[in-house]
């Protein structure tokens, strides 16, 4: 099962807008906190938390710390999904089969 952290952690608006402008590519806290509705430190709580849950990376840059999207993290959370992707293309499959062979048999009773 995908790491139930990241959810907890995408459950939050700010956490969610963060991430998203992660994925524009790498960014600093500064850049980060541009435009949102709170602090530049309330930003990096919310970068600890995606971190803490396997959601970004984090590297220095000269005096700050600049911050991307953690592909294995986002890996597990699309691993999870797909399960889910891949039952429902597999009902659908079975629900067109099933159509079908209705469909055959009704023309064969109407010869």
């Amino acid at each position: 099962m995908a790491n139930n952290l990241a959810f907890a952690a995408l459950s939050d608006p700010t956490r969610r807008e963060v991430f998203e402008r992660l994925a524009a590519g790498p960014s600093a806290v500064g850049d980060l906190a541009r435009g949102l509705p709170v602090s530049r430190p309330a930003v990096s709580q919310h970068l600890k938390v995606l971190k803490e849950a396997g959601l970004v990376t984090d590297r220095p840059d000269g005096a700050r710390r600049v911050y991307q999207i953690d592909p294995q993290g986002l890996g597990q959370i699309r691993a999870w999904l797909d399960r889910f992707w891949d039952v429902a293309l597999d009902a659908f499959k079975a629900e067109v089969e099933r159509s079908e062979a209705a469909s055959i048999k009704s023309d064969e009773d109407r010869t």
